[in-house]
């Protein structure tokens, strides 16, 4: 159940991102890396107020599939949205911040993951 759980959840949190137009939308799996979750969903959008669209709709889409948000956190400024969804975490940065925090490098061991993987 988990892992078919995670990879829904992380296929509609990519697709909600797309939806609002977000640039260099990431998955990466991170279950043999990191107890945290199995996918980091990264994506940016290019201000405020794109940023706080895009996790509005993440929230909502999950929210209809019948998944609710643990926590999030940064919202408001909206520099570094983080949802945490236990399986899986979608961070929304604003252009400076994602090349800042660059979570890619840091999560390096985790496997790059493409939509359509997380669709079998």
């Amino acid at each position: 159940m988990a892992e078919k759980a995670a990879k829904e959840m992380a296929r509609l949190a990519y697709e909600a991102l797309s939806d609002k137009k977000a640039e260099d939308i990431k998955i990466i799996n991170i279950e043999g890396v990191s107890v945290l979750a199995d996918y980091f969903i990264i994506a940016t959008g290019s201000n405020r107020n794109q940023v706080q669209a895009m996790a509005d709709n993440v929230e909502e889409e999950l929210f209809k599939a019948g998944y609710e948000v643990k926590q999030t956190e940064g919202y408001r400024s909206a520099n570094w949205v983080l949802m945490d969804y236990g399986d899986i975490i979608v961070h929304v940065f604003d252009s400076e911040n994602r090349l800042f925090y660059d979570l890619e490098r840091i999560w390096r061991d985790g496997k790059d993951t493409t939509i359509e993987e997380l669709a079998k």
